[in-house]
């Protein structure tokens, strides 16, 4: 399995409080298709820069890292891009942390 991170914009117009439900939403399909998600961070609702419509000006940016298959995130792209509550999905590999090496202890003068 390999570690993704997830940068969803919702399609929040006219229902603020549906943000929960499209998260959760989103957290059992990745674990449907044999994914485990490990954190979710709801960023708050932003305007565009670049408005694409008048009805969409905005949006609710949550970003979700997960692991899955490599095999399961073209269907997962593909599943997201069709939800309508969904207005942008990109997906990009989760850089690795580097695991901290503890420096070499000196032996004792004598």
């Amino acid at each position: 399995m390999k570690k993704y991170e997830g940068l969803f914009i919702l399609n929040t117009t006219g229902r603020e409080d549906g943000v929960k439900e499209v998260v959760d939403k989103i957290t059992a399909d990745i674990n449907a298709a044999g994914g485990r998600v490990e954190t979710v961070q709801k960023m708050d609702k932003r305007p565009f820069s670049r408005v694409a419509n008048k009805k969409n000006a905005s949006g609710f940016y949550v970003n979700v890292l997960f692991e899955v298959n490599p095999s399961a995130v073209a269907p997962l792209r593909n599943k997201f891009s069709l939800n309508e509550e969904i207005f942008r999905v990109t997906f990009t590999v989760a850089p690795e942390v580097p695991v901290p090496v503890p420096a070499p202890v000196a032996a004792p003068a004598k």
